[in-house]
């Protein structure tokens, strides 16, 4: 308990971080998500890996290309990327499930074409679900499918469809999240989507909002 009241106060002193990551990473530290040990084999590339992501920098590569689209993503919807603290090293080596499924959450929505609706947010919950990177994501896609439509009654069709096509996308495509995105702002997105065995978005059924 002692342990807990420690991490709370770490995660609440890190809130107002100029670094967008650190709230976020406290956070799922606390929760103590657990991986399959097959999932954490597939994280070890990946350990420690948080390289800053400078969007006013991402904005200014060619159209089309991947870190160009994350970019005017994050800017249209008044998103900030998800750095984390050089302070917060060992947390990030510990827990590198919750290190990358933070920082790469809004890349996910770019790669998979859904918005940040309440239909958007579960088409990404399915993904990474029907991935298997945590029993605690399985949890919370049951309780997004009872709690969304209530919330968004008029996105029930589309709250419904986004996550048969997120579970869809999740079992044909490889594992992303031990996937170093950062290492490929440059190339063209649909590229990155065909690396990854993804659509790309105009040729499939993404539901908008």
């Amino acid at each position: 308990m002692l342990n807990k009241l420690k991490q709370v106060k770490a995660a609440l002193a890190y809130k107002n971080s100029q670094n967008f990551g650190d709230f976020a990473i406290l956070k799922s530290d606390i929760l103590g998500a657990k991986v399959a040990p097959e999932v954490g084999e597939q994280l070890q590339y990946v350990i420690g890996y948080h390289p800053l992501i400078d969007l006013d920098k991402l904005i200014a590569y060619p159209e089309g290309s991947f870190g160009r689209e994350y970019a005017e993503h994050m800017k249209k919807n008044k998103l900030k990327a998800l750095n984390i603290s050089p302070e917060l090293e060992d947390v990030a080596r510990r827990n590198v499930f919750a290190l990358r499924y933070v920082v790469t959450h809004d890349i996910f929505h770019v790669l998979l074409g859904f918005d940040t609706s309440y239909a958007g947010e579960i088409g990404v919950l399915a993904f990474a679900a029907a991935q298997n990177y945590s029993k605690s994501l399985k949890i919370s896609l049951w309780f997004a499918k009872i709690l969304y439509p209530i919330i968004a009654p008029r996105q029930i069709k589309a709250i419904s469809e986004n996550q048969q096509k997120g579970e869809e996308l999740g079992k044909k495509a490889k594992f992303l999240l031990g996937y170093r995105f950062e290492e490929h702002w440059a190339k063209p997105l649909s590229k990155v989507r065909e690396d990854l065995g993804l659509p790309n978005s105009n040729s499939s059924t993404f539901i908008h909002i």
